[in-house]
């Protein structure tokens, strides 16, 4: 089976939780920009799920350009990302609502923890399909920031009822890891290629 609906689906599920998220931002009621302060804890939630969101999407793609076929376990995978993925919009909305207090910070955490393990499974379905010697296996190698990622959400979730902002501190810094950028599959692409 090709991976050309995988990625269609893919895509358009992220772009739709893109969408859900811009329009649980309120419309500010007042002209001036002490309008605007109520609704900076929303729009700080929103901008580091988007942030979540873009490198879940750019990661997906790369990784998906190392797969020569699509198995079903990988379909189940994609679609357990996806669950994770599509409940970004209830829990961003509400932590920003509540600002930032720390039961929908720790859920928030949870779903980021649920993601990433939705994603490496993702991944091990396509090593798995693709076999050991698989671009992928050779590109993620030791894979220190997707076995760290998750010890840090965990630590994000415990910390959250002493003081929700190291929380929020430690999703920033797994975000900006991320943002960081990792050439390793494009790498790898390369060098199959030549």
């Amino acid at each position: 089976m090709g991976k050309t609906r995988l990625e269609a689906f893919s895509d358009g599920v992220l772009a739709i939780i893109i969408t859900i998220m811009v329009l649980e931002l309120k419309v500010p009621h007042g002209e001036t920009l002490d309008a605007l302060l109520p609704l900076l804890p929303a729009f700080l939630s929103y901008v580091l799920s988007f942030v979540y969101i873009g490198i879940y999407w750019n990661n997906h793609h790369h990784m998906l350009h190392t797969a020569t076929r699509v198995t079903g376990r990988m379909l189940w995978a994609n679609l357990h990302l996806l669950f994770w993925l599509s409940l970004f919009p209830v829990t961003t909305g509400w932590m920003g609502e509540n600002h930032f207090a720390a039961m929908p910070t720790a859920l928030y955490g949870v779903v980021l923890l649920m993601a990433a393990i939705a994603y490496w499974l993702l991944e091990q379905a396509i090593i798995a399909s693709e076999g050991t010697a698989s671009v992928l296996r050779r590109a993620v190698g030791w894979d220190w920031k997707g076995k760290l990622s998750p010890v840090l959400y965990g630590t994000a979730i415990a910390a959250t009822f002493l003081a929700p902002w190291i929380a929020q501190a430690i999703y920033v810094c797994v975000a900006i890891l991320w943002l960081v950028p990792d050439p390793r599959i494009e790498r790898a692409l390369r060098q199959e290629k030549s």
